[in-house]
Formats: structure tokens, C-alpha cells, sequence
């Protein structure tokens, strides 16, 4: 059987709890400064235990969360948002940055294609490269 971990490194925390798609690049948040526990800069190997807090900065935004689960291995999105708790604060704020960033997109004009090009479409695309 296996026996329930007391701590583990945070870059294989922020894996598990699917923060990040690969350790490599929780590592690389770590180090450079994105990822703070109790609003300390840590290294990658700094081992984290529940009741933590930590401070994610990601793509713009920033979660505030406490460790309420340590796994071992990577789990489910579904398991993975059992392993930490976000302050109330940190959650309005996100969701705040989220409806900015839809009406910035909105003014300036951005819609989504209808559909992506066929083969057709993309051979005049290549066509059009070529003619300069």
C-alpha cells in the first residue's frame, strides 16, 4: 500500500495539481520567480507541506491558494482541484481579469474564424506567399 506523503517538491505539486502541463515547466516558474510560498521566493526543490500558501503568477494572472492535498502522481482535473483551496479574493480578481480581457477583445475588433481553411483555401494561401 502506499503511504500518504507529509511534503513534496513544489514543482511536482504545481504538476499534480495541474498547474502546469510538465514538471519542466513548473521548474522553470519556480526559478524564475512566478511561484512564491508563504510570499517567499523558493527553489524547485523546496518541499511544500498542507496548509501552505502559495502565490501563482501564470499567463497574467495570479492564484492565491492554500495545499489542502499532497498526491504522488499526477491526478485528474477533477482530483487535482481537491488538493487546494483559492481565497475568495484571488478567485473575484481572476474572474475580473477574465471579463477585461473578453471586452478588450471585443473593441478591438477580434473574432474568432468561422472555420479553418480547406485544402483549397490553403493552396492559395501558399499560392499568394509565393507571388511575392
Amino acid at each position: 500500500m502506499l503511504e500518504p506523503l507529509d511534503a513534496i517538491r513544489i514543482d511536482k505539486w504545481l504538476w499534480t495539481a495541474r498547474f502546469f502541463k510538465t514538471r519542466s515547466l513548473a521548474t522553470e516558474a519556480v526559478s524564475g520567480g512566478k511561484v512564491h510560498v508563504n510570499k517567499q521566493r523558493v527553489k524547485a526543490s523546496k518541499d511544500i507541506k498542507i496548509g501552505t500558501e502559495l502565490s501563482i503568477h501564470k499567463e497574467g494572472f495570479e492564484w492565491l491558494i492554500t495545499v489542502k492535498g499532497i498526491a504522488k502522481q499526477r491526478v485528474s482535473a477533477k482530483e487535482a482541484a481537491l488538493l487546494f483551496e483559492e481565497s475568495s479574493e484571488s478567485l473575484e480578481k481572476r474572474h475580473k481579469q477574465v471579463e477585461i480581457k473578453r471586452e478588450e477583445r471585443k473593441f478591438l475588433g477580434f473574432q474568432k474564424p468561422e472555420h479553418k481553411p480547406n485544402k483549397k483555401n490553403r493552396d492559395l494561401i501558399h499560392q499568394f506567399k509565393r507571388a511575392d
